[in-house]
C-alpha cells in the first residue's frame, strides 16, 4: 500500500464510503438530543476534594490526580513582570486516531465526545483522548473505549507518534502524546464512534466549533512522504486543486530554512532576561480569589471558575473540578503566499510563559483577546488589516479549545493570501515556510506551538 497516496485519497474524498455527511452530521445531532448533560458554575469553598493546599499554595484534589493550579510569575530585573494562575499537568496523555483501509478507501475513526467546558456539547474528536488518569483508573471509572490499541502498538503500523505541547499561555510544560496508527484487523465500532474520510474531516472543520482541538493537533502530525510519489505523482498531483499546496507539500524540506528557525528559537531559549517561578495561588499580587473565582484585578484574557459537571456516558459521571474560562476571543492567523509555483506560510519563533523549553514556531499572528492593537508589530496591524477587510481570506473559522480544562474557549483561526512583496523584509524572528518544512518541524518534539499546528490542520487541497 501506498500510505501517502491513500492518505491523499482520503484526503479528497469528501462524500466518504462508510458514511456520508448527512448520517454524519446525524449522528452528531442524534447524540446531541439523547445525551444527559449539565454544567452548572458553583461555589468554591477551596476546603472540599478540590481544595487549596497550604503547604505549596496550589489548588489540587484529594487524590492528586488529573492537573493542580499554581501561580506563575515571570521576573526580570528584579520585578514581576507577568503573572497568572497556570495549569500543572505532568502527566502525558494519549491523542490517538486509528486508521483503517475499509472497501479500498483510508478511513480514521472519531469519537463524538462530550467535554464539561465545550460550548455546543459534543465536538469530533480522536479515537482516543485520555489523561494518564483516565487510562490508569485513578478516578475509579472504566479504561476509555481503543486504549489496547495504543498500549500495544506493535502490533500495528505507527502514521505519527508524537509528544506535542498544549497551550502555554495556559498550561505549564504540557505535553500530550500524538499518535496515528493503521489496524488491519476488524476494529469494533462503538455508537459513540464513527469512521470518516480525511475530506469528510476536512469538511467538517469548515464548521464554528465542531471539532475539536485534540483532533486537530493530531491531523497536524501528517507525514506525507515523498519518496513514496514517484510511482503516484500525476494521480496525486490530479486530486490539488491548490496546485502550489500540492508543491508545497511534496518536496524536500528546507533544512536552511529548519536551522535558521532552530537559530531564533535558541536564542530566545538563551538570551531571554527573565526568569520564571511557580509561586502559591494566593502571592499573586494582581489576582484576588473569591468563592465564586480566581480573577485578575484588572483586565486579563481568563479567570478560573469552579463548576458542578454531570454527563451521561463518560467514565465517571458526576464530578466537580475547576475550568478556566476565556475572557473574550482570541485571533490566530497565518498570511500564505505562493512563489515559483510553492505555497509558503509566515511563521515566527515565539516564546511563551508556559512553554515546555521557552519557545516555538508560532503562526504570523497571536493575538489574545486583552492584547491592544497598539502593542502589536507591523505585520500584524497588516493582517487585521485585511482581516477587517475580508481580503483575500481562504480560512475564517471560530474553532474550541480543549474543552477538559477550558470553559467555552473559542477561537478564531484565519488563513490570508497575500503578495509576498506586499509585506517586504520580515521582522526578526518570522520566516515562510512551505507545508513540507513546517511539516518537518512538526516531526520534532515541542518545535511547533499548537496554534500553528491548528491551522495546519485546517489547510484544504
Amino acid at each position: 500500500m501506498n500510505l501517502t497516496y491513500e492518505l491523499v485519497k482520503s484526503w479528497n474524498d469528501r462524500t466518504g464510503n462508510v458514511s456520508s455527511m448527512e448520517e454524519i452530521y446525524e449522528w452528531i445531532e442524534s447524540r446531541n438530543r439523547s445525551k444527559k448533560v449539565n454544567i452548572k458554575k458553583v461555589d468554591f469553598s477551596y476546603e472540599g476534594f478540590w481544595h487549596y493546599d497550604n503547604r505549596d499554595g496550589y489548588i489540587r484534589n484529594d487524590n492528586n490526580s488529573f492537573f493542580q493550579i499554581a501561580g506563575y510569575q515571570e521576573i526580570e530585573d528584579d520585578h514581576i513582570v507577568a503573572e497568572q494562575p497556570i495549569i500543572i499537568q505532568k502527566e502525558i496523555g494519549y491523542l490517538g486516531i486509528i486508521c483503517k483501509m475499509i472497501d479500498g478507501e483510508l478511513n480514521f475513526l472519531m469519537q463524538a465526545k462530550i467535554e464539561p467546558g465545550n460550548v455546543n456539547v459534543i465536538q469530533i474528536s480522536p479515537t482516543i483522548q485520555a489523561t494518564k488518569s483516565n487510562f490508569t483508573r485513578t478516578h475509579g471509572g472504566k479504561a476509555p473505549h481503543y486504549l489496547e490499541y495504543f498500549a500495544n502498538v506493535a502490533e500495528h503500523t505507527i502514521i505519527a507518534d508524537q509528544l506535542q505541547s498544549e497551550q502555554s499561555s495556559r498550561f505549564y510544560r504540557k505535553r500530550n502524546r500524538n499518535m496515528i496508527i493503521l489496524v488491519e484487523d476488524d476494529v469494533p465500532v462503538y455508537e459513540s464512534h464513527k469512521w470518516m474520510t480525511l475530506g469528510q474531516i476536512k469538511e467538517l472543520l469548515k464548521k464554528d466549533n465542531l471539532v475539536n482541538m485534540d483532533t486537530r493537533t493530531v491531523l497536524s502530525c501528517i507525514p506525507f512522504d515523498l519518496s513514496e510519489l514517484d510511482e503516484v505523482r500525476t494521480e496525486t498531483e490530479a486530486m490539488f486543486t491548490d496546485k502550489a499546496l500540492f508543491a508545497s507539500i511534496f518536496k524536500n524540506a528546507d533544512h536552511r530554512m529548519i536551522y535558521q528557525a532552530f537559530n531564533a528559537i535558541n536564542d530566545q531559549k538563551m538570551y531571554a532576561k527573565e526568569n520564571s517561578r511557580l509561586v502559591p495561588v494566593k502571592s499573586l499580587k494582581s489576582w484576588k480569589m473569591t468563592n465564586t473565582e480566581i480573577v485578575c484585578k484588572s483586565a486579563y484574557d481568563f479567570k478560573v471558575i469552579y463548576c458542578h459537571i454531570e454527563i451521561e456516558g463518560r467514565e465517571v459521571k458526576y464530578w466537580e473540578q475547576p475550568l478556566i474560562e476565556a475572557l473574550g476571543m482570541a485571533v490566530f492567523g497565518c498570511f500564505t503566499c505562493v512563489e515559483d509555483g510553492v505555497r509558503k506560510f509566515l511563521v515566527r519563533a515565539k516564546h511563551e510563559m508556559g512553554c515546555f523549553d521557552s519557545a516555538e514556531l508560532g503562526p504570523t499572528l497571536q493575538l489574545e483577546p486583552t492584547n491592544s492593537r497598539n502593542k502589536i508589530k507591523d505585520i500584524e496591524k497588516l493582517f487585521l488589516d485585511k482581516l477587517d477587510r475580508k481580503e483575500h481570506t481562504l480560512v475564517d473559522v471560530v474553532l474550541s479549545e480543549e474543552g477538559g480544562r477550558f470553559y467555552h474557549e473559542q477561537n478564531r483561526n484565519v488563513i490570508i493570501e497575500i503578495d509576498s512583496n506586499e509585506v517586504g523584509s520580515l521582522p526578526k524572528d518570522y520566516y515562510w515556510m512551505d507545508y513540507a518544512t513546517i511539516s518537518e518541524m512538526v516531526r520534532y518534539n515541542n518545535c511547533v506551538n499548537i496554534q500553528l499546528r491548528n491551522l495546519v490542520s485546517l489547510i484544504d487541497l
